[in-house]
């Protein structure tokens, strides 16, 4: 009887030790659901409603209001440029005041530069291009080259302008099945309408899609003129230049150096525009001017101007917008930003990023560099993002490049493109999407939601 009576004992303490561990878990739950709840009215409240600093510790009540146990939580707020809030939530039960358990998640608010390539216009990804990151394009898309991930088009079905004949799949491919795999500009029946999506993981290692939702583009382009504003008050400000625009060269100490673009660079001969191209021109610099050397980046991370900007340079730990617009009533005089040498990060962690947002184009201009690479979120509110088409007899040695990487991703209103069926501009295209844009945007990049997510759950000891 004492051995059974002993065995009892132990089993009803163990239960009740185990039912305790459970509550202090649910209170814990209870906190982090309540601070969640509290981040929907008060999103930008780190303190709990307060100024002090926590732990914040709550009173937890039964469904009957008695007080059984309380949650403590302790809040570390986003990092200048991430939406990403941590949250320590430790339950505990008054019966047990040692039984306590604890649960860590990560919070944020998703960043509308959420794809390798967001487009609102029909789009064609030609040989020679590789993509790392989800595609979604408003009209229909013609991808010749490797996705590694999703493909998607809000169309069901679309009449490609490159060739003749009936509508196709909102996403196709003109690549033949393997093992003769090779591009022919001729109507793909098998690509086309009644069919299904045809399996090709050849060309689709993520698949496709077809008659997904629209993106919101115009959400990814921040108002430009509220950009204006908060530029000339807490961020640089540089007005007309009276000349072709700014040039920007970005340093890793957090400053730049700001130039004069005097004239544009001409080519010996008749570099003409060939393929009667709106805005056409060679994009890259003649002459220059110093205006100031060592210039520190803004504290907000913002670089605003009502001119064309040339970039390029490295940054280390920093985040930056560089925006252009004009604000006149005239399609042909919509600002440009424009890439012919390298921007780069140091860390491709999280700890740099950059959007570039122009209201016209992203020009990758004539004297470009053979092998450029581009780390940023390039957004062409109007325009498109590409280069234009030089011809191989008449624009000397740059009509042909060799390699293109871009490290970011592509927001673009109309097609895109850096290079040409006949081999003019970049032989090889490589967009590569920086996850890091997702929680962690650059300044002033639009956020796809207003409530936060749980990114990661945990418990802790």
């Amino acid at each position: 009887m004492l051995s059974l009576s002993g065995w009892f004992s132990i089993l009803f303490t163990s239960a009740k030790r185990l039912n305790n561990s459970e509550q202090a878990f649910q209170i814990a739950e209870a906190g982090i659901e309540y601070y969640r709840w509290h981040l929907a009215h008060n999103p930008t409240d780190y303190k709990d409603g307060g100024q002090s600093a926590g732990p914040y510790v709550h009173s937890y009540y039964d469904r009957d209001n008695k007080k059984i146990g309380t949650f403590s939580l302790d809040i570390t707020p986003p990092t200048v440029g991430s939406t990403i809030i941590t949250i320590i939530s430790t339950g505990r039960v008054d019966v047990s005041s040692s039984t306590y358990r604890k649960i860590k998640v990560r919070m944020a608010i998703p960043s509308l530069a959420r794809f390798a390539v967001a487009a609102d216009e029909m789009m064609r990804f030609g040989e020679g291009t590789e993509v790392f990151g989800q595609i979604q394009v408003n009209n229909g898309v013609r991808f010749d080259g490797l996705a590694h991930n999703l493909v998607a088009s809000s169309k069901a079905s679309y009449d490609d302008p490159d060739h003749t004949g009936g509508s196709e799949l909102g996403v196709h491919t003109h690549v033949t099945t393997p093992p003769n795999s090779q591009v022919t500009d001729n109507y793909v029946a098998a690509e086309a309408p009644p069919n299904s999506l045809p399996n090709r993981p050849d060309v689709f290692l993520g698949g496709r899609q077809i008659s997904v939702p629209a993106f919101d583009f115009t959400g990814i382009t921040q108002n430009l003129s509220n950009m204006k504003t908060i530029a000339q008050t807490s961020g640089k400000y540089l007005g007309n230049s009276g000349v072709e625009g700014y040039h920007i060269v970005l340093k890793t100490n957090d400053t730049y150096d700001l130039y004069k673009v005097n004239k544009q660079y001409k080519v010996q001969g008749a570099c003409a525009n060939k393929s009667d191209q709106e805005n056409w021109s060679q994009w890259s610099i003649g002459t220059e001017t110093i205006i100031s050397s060592n210039l520190a980046f803004p504290t907000n991370g913002l670089i605003f101007a009502e001119d064309n900007i040339w970039v390029d340079g490295t940054i280390n730990t920093a985040h930056l917008t560089i925006a252009s617009a004009r604000f006149i009533d005239n399609n042909l005089n919509k600002n440009n930003i424009i890439i012919n040498n390298d921007i780069k990060y140091t860390n491709h962690d999280g700890q740099d990023t950059m959007a570039l947002i122009a209201q016209g184009n992203i020009n990758v201009g004539l004297v470009s560099e053979d092998n450029l690479e581009i780390d940023a979120a390039l957004i062409a509110q109007n325009g498109r993002v590409g280069r234009y088409y030089y011809d191989h007899s008449q624009c000397e040695a740059y009509d042909t490049r060799s390699t293109i990487t871009l490290y970011g991703m592509i927001a673009t209103n109309l097609r895109y493109g850096f290079a040409y069926t006949d081999g003019n501009g970049y032989q090889i295209r490589n967009i590569i999407y920086d996850t890091n844009l997702l929680y962690n945007p650059p300044p002033y990049i639009p956020l796809a939601s207003d409530y936060y997510s749980i990114i990661s759950w945990e418990e802790v000891k």
